[in-house]
Order: structure tokens, then C-alpha cells, then sequence
């Protein structure tokens, strides 16, 4: 795996850090902006659906522009996003510093996805992707609970900028070892890249993707008040439950990039099967405060478990248009941590008490669990996996790849076993599907 992957990945650790911190920060926040903690809220919505809407926009905008300039002045944006936020003098101000934020935040997840790709073989981009990914899981872990920390002993002020200065860091490893992506031969085009929204696998991909965030995330958001109101914990024992999910997180990722190159449908749907059942068992358990514990751990390890599945899925569909397909991944699984606490909310709100939103997100997980398996269906049926033809996506890896990664070719038949059928055979026609 190249360095530059890495390099990524701890890029995602500050952005995933801001995304998440806040959840930690709310009611100092809301007491120094003098607003209720539900308006002081809205700044985690403000800033996922930032994330919806930036994703494809900026995908869009910056399709023709070199992708590491383009990586530069996202993650440069998003430091600045966070150094506003820490001098807003009002509400309106962070408000706005946020939805900044996250709408660069959006363009590096789907430019990074992209870069990460490219800089590897077709049969690696799981992997690429779970390095990503376990940037986020390591914000969960670590950078959302010292971001608490420092709210709490130096003001919230002070967590915005930490993660300014971890995206300096961030700055500086990008702009000094991720390599030069040289521009396909042929610009892209707007019209092609769109064509992948004509293709029912895309927008199957991106329905099962919102649908398994969602689920995992309608329960999670209300978990601080599950465990205090309804398993009976002490309130300090939040932190530590919240770390064992981002604990599973990364284990989960870790697993789930080692096989879903090989079994991306195996590893999709069981992953999301694991999800529903740890749900329910979590609606029906939810005065049992140590299982509580331990399902929330599991249920860290299901959710992100299928999340490099998910990603290399809509590449493996769309590859002809990498840098739509990373932003309309992003934008799913935004949607999904959109829909899910909304769905919760409502069902709380019903008077149903906290454990419904377990029902609720299992109910969630469940339909995405069909709607993966009628995409198994199609692939097996039609054996199509690029919307724009083998040959456009040949001619965008090939000038994609730096010049020390082979071009891949894309002419291996579908197979039935979830791999998409990707050839392992380089430009040169060299053979290298025997190689370990």
C-alpha cells in the first residue's frame, strides 16, 4: 500500500474528528453562544448535510483541475474552516464556518477516494479504502474523546483548534507525498461522468449504502441516553462506551478491507446481516447494561466491517467516473447519518422510549439487506459492471495510474462470487492473477 494512502487516511482522521467532536461539546457550546442545546445541535446537521450537497458540487467543479493541487486547497479550506470556527464571536458565524467546513470535507473524501484508487490495482481498492476508513475510526476513537476532553478542561473553543492543527499537519504530508496524478489524455466530461446515474446498480449501491449508515447510526446517536435512562450506567461510563465503539470500528475495518477485495458481496451482506441481528439483540437487551456494552462494541465492528465493501462497490460499478463515484459514496453515507437520527428522533418523540431507535435502524439495516441482495441478483443476471464501457475505463486508469503502478485493464469476465470479475492483468498483458 503506498504511503500516500496513509497519508490520506490521516487527513480523514481530522476531518472525521471535526464531523464528530461536536457530539461531545454541545452544552458548553450552547451555554458560550447563549442557545439551546437542539439549536446548538443543528450544527451536526448543518454540517452532514454540507456533506450531502458538497460532495457531488465539488466533485463536479473540480473534475478537469490536477487532483493534489485540488487535495491542497481542500484540506488548506478546512483548516481555515476550523480556525473560524474557533474565533466565532456568534452562533451565525459558526454556523457558517461549519457548512464551509464540511463542504471541503466532502470534496477531500471524494478527490481522496479517488487518489487512493488510482494509486492502486483494481484487486487493492478495498484496502485502499479500509486505510481511509480507518482514519474515521480512529477519529472515533481517539480525536472525538480528546476533543471532549479539551472542551471540558480549555474551553470547546480549544478543540476547533487542535484539528486546525492537525490539518496542518495533514496539509504538509499531502502537499509533500501524495505524487502528481497526471490528467487523462482526454478531459473529462461532465455528460459521461454523469451517465453513471443511468446505471440501477449505482443507485442501488447508493440506497444500501444510506440504509446500513443509517440503521447503525438511528441507535448510536441515542446511545449516551440509552445507557444512562435505560441500561442504568452512570454518565461516566459514556466515554469509555463510545471508545469501545470506535475500538470495534477499527477492528472492523481492518477485517473487512482484508477480504471484501476477494468477497465483496460476502463480506456487504453478511456485515449488514451481523448489523440487524446486533440491533435487535440490542432493543430486546437494553436494560442489561453489560450487554449493552458489548453489543455496542459488535455493533462498531458490523457497521464499519461493510464500509470498504461499500466504498470499492460503486468504483467497481462506476470506475469510468471515479471522482463522481467517490463523491456520490460520500453523499450516501452522509444521507445516511442524516436519515438515521432523524428516524430515531421520531420514534423517541412517538413517546416509543430509547431503545426503539435499535427497532428502527434494524428495520433500516433489514431493507438494505435486500435491496444488496437483488444488486447480487442483477450482477449475476447481466454480468455488467461499467456503466460507460471496458474500454473508456481502461483509457481513465491508464492515465489515472502514476508511473509506477501498471495500468489495469478491466477485461475479466464477472464472476458469481462477488469480485466484479476485476482482471489482474496490467496493460502489458502480463498475467499476474497467480501472484500472492
Amino acid at each position: 500500500m503506498p504511503l500516500a494512502v496513509y497519508i490520506l487516511g490521516l487527513s480523514v482522521f481530522a476531518l472525521g474528528t471535526s464531523e464528530f467532536m461536536l457530539s461531545g461539546l454541545l452544552p458548553p457550546l450552547a451555554a458560550d453562544m447563549d442557545v439551546s442545546i437542539p439549536t446548538a445541535g443543528l450544527l451536526i446537521s448543518a454540517f452532514a448535510i454540507g456533506m450531502v450537497v458538497g460532495a457531488p458540487l465539488l466533485a463536479v467543479a473540480t473534475l478537469r483541475l490536477p487532483r493534489r493541487t485540488t487535495l491542497i486547497a481542500l484540506i488548506s479550506v478546512f483548516g481555515l474552516g476550523q480556525v473560524a470556527g474557533a474565533l466565532a464571536p456568534s452562533y451565525e458565524v459558526l454556523f457558517v464556518s461549519r457548512v464551509v467546513s464540511a463542504f471541503a470535507c466532502a470534496g477531500f473524501w471524494a478527490v481522496g477516494a479517488a487518489v487512493a484508487i488510482a494509486m492502486v490495482a483494481p484487486t487493492a481498492r478495498a484496502r485502499a479504502m479500509a486505510v481511509m476508513i480507518g482514519g474515521l475510526s480512529i477519529a472515533n476513537v481517539l480525536g472525538v474523546p480528546a476533543g471532549a476532553f479539551l472542551g471540558e478542561h480549555l474551553g470547546w473553543r480549544s478543540a476547533f483548534w487542535a484539528v486546525g492543527a492537525a490539518s496542518a499537519v495533514a496539509l504538509i504530508g499531502v502537499a509533500t507525498l501524495i505524487p502528481r496524478i497526471p490528467l487523462p489524455a482526454e478531459k473529462p466530461r461532465l455528460k459521461r461522468e454523469l451517465a453513471i446515474y443511468r446505471d440501477r446498480q449505482v443507485w442501488l449501491s447508493i440506497a444500501v449504502t444510506a440504509l446500513a449508515a443509517g440503521g447503525v447510526f438511528c441507535a448510536f446517536s441515542y446511545l449516551a441516553p440509552l445507557l444512562t435512562d435505560v441500561a442504568g450506567l452512570d454518565s461516566g461510563w459514556v466515554p469509555t462506551v463510545l471508545a469501545l465503539f470506535g475500538i470495534g470500528a477499527l477492528v472492523g475495518t481492518a477485517l473487512g478491507g482484508r477480504y471484501a477485495d476477494a468477497h465483496l458481496f460476502t463480506v456487504l451482506i453478511s456485515g449488514v446481516t451481523a448489523s440487524t441481528v446486533l440491533l435487535v439483540l440490542l432493543a430486546l437487551t437494553a436494560t442489561q447494561p453489560v450487554a449493552v456494552v458489548v453489543l455496542t462494541f459488535l455493533l462498531g465492528v458490523s457497521a464499519f466491517y461493510t464500509a470498504p465493501a461499500l466504498n470499492a462497490r460503486m468504483f467497481n460499478i462506476a470506475a469510468a467516473a471515479p471522482t463522481l463515484a467517490g463523491a456520490t459514496t460520500t453523499a450516501a453515507f452522509n444521507l445516511g447519518n442524516t436519515g438515521g437520527p432523524w428516524l430515531g428522533g421520531s420514534v423517541i418523540d412517538a413517546d416509543l422510549g430509547f431503545a426503539s431507535t435499535a427497532w428502527a435502524g434494524a428495520a433500516m439495516t433489514l431493507v438494505a439487506i435486500g435491496l444488496a441482495a437483488l444488486s447480487l441478483r442483477f450482477h449475476r443476471a447481466t454480468g455488467s459492471r461499467v456503466v460507460t464501457g471496458s474500454a473508456a475505463v481502461a483509457a481513465v486508469d491508464a492515465a489515472a495510474a502514476p508511473a509506477t503502478v501498471p495500468a489495469y485493464g478491466t477485461d475479466g469476465p464477472d464472476r458469481k462470487d462477488g469480485t466484479d470479475g476485476v482482471s489482474a492483468r496490467p496493460a502489458d498483458g502480463r498475467d499476474l492473477s497467480a501472484r500472492p
